[in-house]
Formats: structure tokens, C-alpha cells, sequence
């Protein structure tokens, strides 16, 4: 059965590299759910801004939030046009040749217009969602945001319906001339490493991360 796919449009149809990229609705999924922190790229004013935060994706929709004031999710709330990217590095791509040094990643891009959330259920379950993106369940092991603090808040979503990723996987591509050139290559591969949590003063008892 063939992977769903979100419909290609021209800003997320892929022009180079095409192999590499793909609209599979579970493909950009995986790599959103496994990453902590995408960045949001917009216009304001005629003049270009790229902001990282965190996020947390329900279906086909991802909650971006932050302090009332925040500038960008004001203006994203205001309707200006956003692309949300999220990478993720798996290794360093080391070759014969300085030229053909690359990295293998995982990427989404994901276009649209966003919509401040304002219904109370709805705000309180992204709130929620968002911690449990950083920790899985950790929303029912802390005190939940109060109606003052999610008043505090400005939440909004993004939907993922205009989305593509792109993926990066193997080896150096090293040039026919240059194979036999004495210098090492290959890859160094990168990961994400919980280690040992540091307890804070007035700790219960211990804890692990679980994800």
C-alpha cells in the first residue's frame, strides 16, 4: 500500500536532488515528531526573520508557543505567511575531495498561514501536547498551566498540509580520479544523547528520561 502523500505545490516541490526528497505524509511526520526545535522563517515589514522555538505536532497540525508578547508568533497570528523547518543531523559526510563534503539529514519544510489558538480546550491541550513533544507523558507527571499563565500564552497552529521533507543517507560521492587519493572518508555519525538527569532542589525522587 503506497504511502499518503501531502499534494506537491510549487513551493514544495523539489528541483534538486529530487531522489532525496519526498511529500510521504508519514515521512514528514517521523521527522517532525523526533525533533525538539524548528524555526520559523517570515516577513515583517519587508525585512526577513528566522526564529527558533519549540512545537509539538497533533495530526496534520503543529502548535508553535510562547510568552503573549512574542513577536513572531504575533505577527504569525496576524497572518503573515511562515515556513516552519525542522532538520535533524545524522552524520558528517567526510570525502576525498573538499568539494563533495556533505551531511546526511533529515529535513521538512512546511508552508501556510497560522491561526492564534483561542478556544480554552484546545489551548490547554497544546499546551500539554508541547511538553509531552519534549517528554513523552510528562504533562501528567507536572502541575498543568493555570487559566492566568495560558492567558500568558499565545499559542498558534500551523497545518501541514503544504509540507515536504528531503533526506540525506550514505556515503561520500567521491569523483572516479579521486578514489585512490590516500586521505580517509566516510562518515561520522551524530545523535542525540539523553544523559543522567540533574535533579533540581526539592526533588521527590528520582527520575529517568524514558523517550
Amino acid at each position: 500500500m503506497a504511502e499518503p502523500i501531502y499534494t506537491p505545490t510549487p513551493r514544495t516541490t523539489h528541483r534538486r536532488k529530487k531522489a532525496r526528497g519526498t511529500h510521504g505524509v508519514s515521512s514528514v511526520h517521523d521527522i517532525l515528531d523526533e525533533g525538539f526545535v524548528c524555526h520559523l522563517g517570515f516577513v515583517h515589514d519587508g525585512s526577513p526573520y528566522v526564529f527558533p522555538t519549540s512545537y509539538a505536532r497533533e495530526g496534520d497540525v503543529l502548535y508553535l508557543h510562547g510568552a503573549a508578547a512574542n513577536f513572531a508568533l504575533r505577527t504569525l497570528a496576524a497572518g503573515a505567511e511562515v515556513c516552519v523547518t525542522v532538520t535533524l543531523i545524522d552524520g558528517l559526510v567526510l570525502a576525498k575531495s573538499a568539494f563533495h563534503h556533505s551531511v546526511n539529514y533529515r529535513s521538512v519544510m512546511v508552508f501556510g498561514r497560522a491561526e492564534a489558538v483561542t478556544e480554552p480546550t484546545e489551548k490547554a491541550r497544546a499546551a500539554a501536547a508541547i511538553v509531552d513533544h519534549i517528554v513523552p507523558g510528562r504533562s501528567r507527571d507536572c502541575r498543568l498551566p493555570t487559566d492566568e499563565e495560558l492567558r500568558a500564552t499565545l499559542i498558534v497552529k500551523v497545518p501541514t498540509s503544504e509540507a515536504s521533507a528531503k533526506v540525506r543517507a550514505g556515503g561520500p560521492i567521491d569523483d572516479a580520479e579521486d578514489v585512490e587519493l590516500q586521505h580517509w572518508s566516510g562518515v561520522l555519525p551524530l545523535r542525540t544523547v539523553a544523559e543522567a538527569p540533574e535533579d533540581a532542589p526539592g526533588y521527590v525522587q528520582s527520575w529517568r528520561v524514558t523517550r
